[in-house]
Order: structure tokens, then sequence, then C-alpha cells
């Protein structure tokens, strides 16, 4: 009897066992699919010299945004074997350490373009310069980078950040005007991006260009939100606990605006056109464009991130010997609940 007790037992644990193993499985097949436009990947493994193909290495600074999630698509869709290339793409995981690495590796194999959208801006002259003397082309994406010789890349493709501020403070100018507040005392806080970063140094030298020009704008406090909404949100809590009376609210980008939004709204405190805050954002992603569209959201400056095609444009010119310019802008526009059609939500890819 004992024997069948502790046989029936065996056979309930081992059942046990086999679901959470099963369980197990599952969730992480379902991570793998999450995860993998931004896993590291090679169409197949790459020997040196061993193609006809354009040898692309392409180093991401991380998968933080549903932005940086459709500027990878972008160029994971453009550098394709059916477009005459070949891609080894790396995910830095937002440590610049990890890209340092990256640029090495594609050094050793000897590739024949290297991109990337550097974390920071400083702490590149090294890597740039073996780069250099290994005769491979460096093509900026994205990001700028802060060296002694600009020489060390090619060209960057990006948006143009400073005037990304620029266009916040301009809005706001006209908006408060509109509104007949252009001399009240208007209270600001600014959600900063990743500390160090092209994005995060243009918008903010681009919105305090504009901002300096006004008295009358207070800013309560800036600070780094590290262009997450988890932190977008932590950031706003704490701001909403130390200023009573914040009028605008400026975020560098469309996940830091989600998380600021969710952290007002339950503060009991209402946002948008109709609310007691004003919501500046920038990106232009989908959903924020819908907050837009609904209200919620009082302006979105566009940054654009299918660059992909543009970097090809480039490849395209140093290969025919041609000569590129040191920088590119790609196009981009200002959207509010004027401009924000079912069409524009419709053609949205990102």
């Amino acid at each position: 009897m004992e024997k069948k007790m502790e046989q029936s037992k065996s056979m309930h644990i081992n059942k046990i066992a086999v679901i959470l193993l099963s369980a197990l499985l599952v969730f992480m097949l379902m991570l793998g699919w999450g995860l993998g436009l931004f896993a590291d990947i090679e169409e197949e493994p790459y020997v040196n010299g061993d193609t006809d193909r354009i040898v692309v290495g392409v180093s991401q600074l991380g998968s933080e945004s549903r932005w940086r999630t459709a500027n990878t698509e972008s160029v994971q869709n453009t550098f394709t074997q059916k477009n005459g290339y070949f891609l080894i793409f790396n995910n830095a995981r937002q440590k610049q350490e990890n890209q340092i690495k990256a640029l090495r590796s594609f050094i050793s194999q000897r590739v024949d373009y290297i991109v990337f959208s550097p974390v920071v801006e400083t702490g590149w002259d090294t890597v740039l310069q073996e780069a250099k003397e290994a005769g491979i082309p460096v093509i900026l994406m994205d990001r700028n980078v802060d060296v002694e010789d600009d020489s060390l890349y090619v060209t960057c493709v990006g948006s143009d950040f400073v005037k990304e501020g620029e266009q916040a403070g301009y809005w706001l100018e006209k908006e408060l005007k509109k509104r007949g507040a252009a001399d009240e005392d208007i209270h600001i806080v600014v959600l900063k991006g990743t500390e160090g970063s092209s994005s995060q140094i243009g918008r903010t030298e681009g919105f305090f260009s504009v901002a300096e020009d006004h008295d009358n704008w207070i800013v309560l406090g800036q600070e780094y939100a590290d262009f997450t909404s988890a932190k977008g949100r932590e950031v706003m809590e704490g701001m909403l606990r130390r200023y009573r009376d914040i009028d605008v609210v400026v975020s560098q980008n469309d996940d830091m605006t989600f998380g600021a939004i969710e952290a007002i709204r339950e503060s009991g405190r209402t946002v948008g056109v109709d609310g007691d805050i004003i919501v500046i954002s920038v990106d232009g992603t989908h959903d924020a464009l819908t907050m837009v569209a609904d209200g919620m959201i009082n302006v979105d400056i566009e940054c654009n991130p299918n660059q992909g095609e543009y970097v090809s444009d480039v490849i395209e010119s140093l290969e025919n010997g041609m000569e590129v310019e040191k920088q590119y802008y790609v196009d981009e526009n200002v959207f509010t609940i004027d401009n924000v059609t079912k069409d524009v939500l419709s053609q949205r890819n990102y």
C-alpha cells in the first residue's frame, strides 16, 4: 500500500514538473520572439571577403523605446540580401563598452562599412582611429560623436536635434500668445533623455535657446529620464511632489511622455488641449500621435526613425566614388490636433 502511495506521489510530482517545464519553454519562446528584432544577427556565418555583397556592420545602441524599435526595423529592412547587402547587427544594450567591442569586431571581420548609433557623444576617438587605419568608412546614424578629428567618420545621418528643441520652444511661444498668456509666469519642467547623448544635448540646447528670451518662463526643474516610460513616470512623480504649479511639461521623447502622463493623471491633474498641464513631446510615434489627435498631447515634434534608406543612399554614393556631405538630416514635421488626420495615422509605420 505504501509503495503504491509513493508511486502515486512520484507520478504527481513528475506531472507538476512537466507542466512547469512546458510553461517555462512557452515563456522562453515568447521572450525570444519579442527580443528577436534586437538580437545580434548574421544571415549566415561570415568569412572575411567571402561574399560579393556589401558587408555592413551595424551597432544599434539599444532597445529603449518604440522609436528605437522602428529605427532598427528600418535598418534591417534596408540592408538585406535582396538589396545587395550582408548585414551583421549588434545590440549594445545601452552600454558604450558593448558598442566599442562590436566596432572592433567589425574591424577584425573587415566589413565594408560600419554604421552605428552612439550611446553618448564622447569616448570614440581611439576605436574610430582604428577603423580609419583599417580603411573602413564609418557612418553615424541618428546620433553624433564629439571627436577631435572629424575625418574619423564619413558622415552622420539623422535628425537636427537642436532644431527639434527650437520647434518645441517656438510652438510654446505661439500657443501662449493664442491663449493670451504670453506675459504670464509659466512654470515648466523638462524631462531629458540619456545624459550625454546627441539627442538630449541638442534638444536641450534648442529649447533653452528660445526659453532664455522669455523671463517669465520659469524652469522649475529638469531631470534625466533615460528615454524610457518607466523612468519618465518616476521622474514626473517626483516633480509633482516637489512643484505644485506646473504649467508645461517638455518631454524629449514619447516614451518618457507616456510615463509622465500616467503620473500626472494619477495625481488628479489633467493634460493636453483642455487640461491643466500643457504637454510637449518629441518623436511622433503612432501611439503618441493618437494622443495628439485625442487632445492629450498638445504638440509632438517629429523625429523620423526611418533612416536605413538614407544610410543606404550614402553607401551607394561612396560605392560610386561620389563625395558625400558631412551631415544629412531626415525629413520631419510638427504635429498638433490640427494636422493629425486619419491618413497620417494610417500611414505611420512606427
